[in-house]
């Protein structure tokens, strides 16, 4: 007997968005960029778990499917090769990534004729009627990468067939909701769901978890895809008792990648000793990708310090990325002594101090880099000679 037999009347939908299966990640060099990529396709093999082990009965995928209409054959045949683990019917949005264009990937993709049967493209600004006419759901697909109009407006004329459930299936922006760096393209109305009479409104574009109004939704990536901190990796699972119930929303954690940004400010042995407790607490390091932003001051010691400890968690994160942009050197008049007194060492090492707090931020931080440079050779002739 089917779940949704079981449950009677009541639907359970599995909404995921931003899939962008192809993504380049050109910010992430070699191999990590390379496993970035295949874990999106991946991770489709977890959403069918998961799928199944809550007994949803759709699944909607809110947009980017792909994340560029000229990803290999190969790419497309592997995630087609994914998506038949479903069970249930799938619904594919076309979104900004991958726009139903006359010529497009997904006419690619019928012309491979390798999507499974639980797939459902949705190409077209018509209602699906699915579940034995349970559920109709009206999709706003794409048909170029920008729309200057809201391409949901015809959900409010749409007919309601019989007593089924409305659901709304959409990719782009809604109006006057999201945070100002989001695009302002493709719009859609805040108030789409009241107007057009909706259960609920799947959508898509915003990469993380948010909730616009009780029936509207933006499921964001299932895998996180960059340092934002804005409730990636999850996907949302919507209950709903009835037609014209109340959804009841949870969010499900999918990410195996985290991506983390950690701020400090430096300024002494104590502080790097906290850097590196606060390393240790990270979980699972090599699924870490870790932005960190560093302030402060450091003497030259201070600073060998610090590259040792960062050389050694470069090792063990899957990505380091390090901003030391506000990073200052001080060097006291102990280890500018250190370089010889007097001699050319110890002049180079005081013009390069100089330069580290020149208002040319590139010009600084060569500088910093020399001088660190200088003071570490220098400190390995003292340990030769000892």
């Amino acid at each position: 007997m089917s779940s949704h037999a079981v449950r009677g009347a009541g639907l359970r939908i599995l909404h995921t968005a931003d899939w962008q299966i192809g993504k380049g990640f050109a910010f992430v060099d070699g191999d990590t960029g390379a496993l970035l990529r295949e874990r999106r396709i991946d991770m489709l093999a977890d959403l069918a778990a998961l799928a199944a082990a809550h007994e949803v009965d759709l699944v909607l995928v809110a947009g980017d499917v792909f994340d560029a209409p000229t990803l290999s054959d190969r790419t497309l045949l592997r995630t087609c090769e994914q998506l038949a683990a479903f069970t249930v019917p799938v619904v594919l949005l076309p979104g900004n990534h991958d726009a139903a264009r006359s010529e497009s990937i997904w006419t690619r993709l019928d012309a491979l004729a390798a999507l499974p049967p639980c797939c459902i493209p949705a190409l077209e600004a018509t209602p699906l009627d699915l579940l034995d006419g349970r559920v109709t759901v009206l999709p706003a697909p794409l048909r170029r990468r920008r729309e200057p109009d809201d391409l949901t407006a015809w959900f409010d004329q749409a007919p309601r067939e019989g007593n089924g459930f409305r659901i709304g299936l959409a990719h782009g922006t809604v109006r006057n909701r999201l945070p100002v760096e989001a695009e302002a393209h493709n719009p859609i109305a805040d108030d789409r769901a009241d107007r057009a009479k909706l259960d609920y409104l799947a959508l898509g574009d915003w990469h993380g978890t948010l909730q616009i109004a009780p029936r509207t939704w933006y499921a964001g990536t299932p895998e996180t895809d960059g340092f934002r901190a804005n409730a990636s990796g999850q996907v949302l699972l919507v209950e709903l008792d009835a037609p014209g119930a109340e959804p009841r929303v949870r969010a499900l954690p999918t990410t195996r990648f985290r991506f983390r940004t950690l701020e400090l400010e430096l300024d002494g042995a104590l502080s790097i000793e906290s850097l590196a407790d606060r390393l240790e607490a990270l979980p699972e390091p090599g699924d870490t990708l870790l932005r960190l932003v560093l302030g402060g001051q450091l003497d030259l010691a201070g600073h060998a310090a610090l590259e040792g400890l960062l050389a050694r968690w470069d090792a063990r994160l899957r990505l380091l990325e390090v901003d030391a942009g506000a990073l200052r050197t001080l060097a006291d008049a102990a280890e500018l002594d250190g370089f010889a007194g007097d001699g050319f060492v110890a002049d180079a090492a005081r013009r390069l101090l100089a330069e580290t707090d020149s208002a040319d931020a590139s010009r600084a931080a060569a500088a910093r880099d020399a001088l660190q440079l200088l003071y570490t050779e220098h400190q390995a002739l003292l340990g030769d000679d000892a």
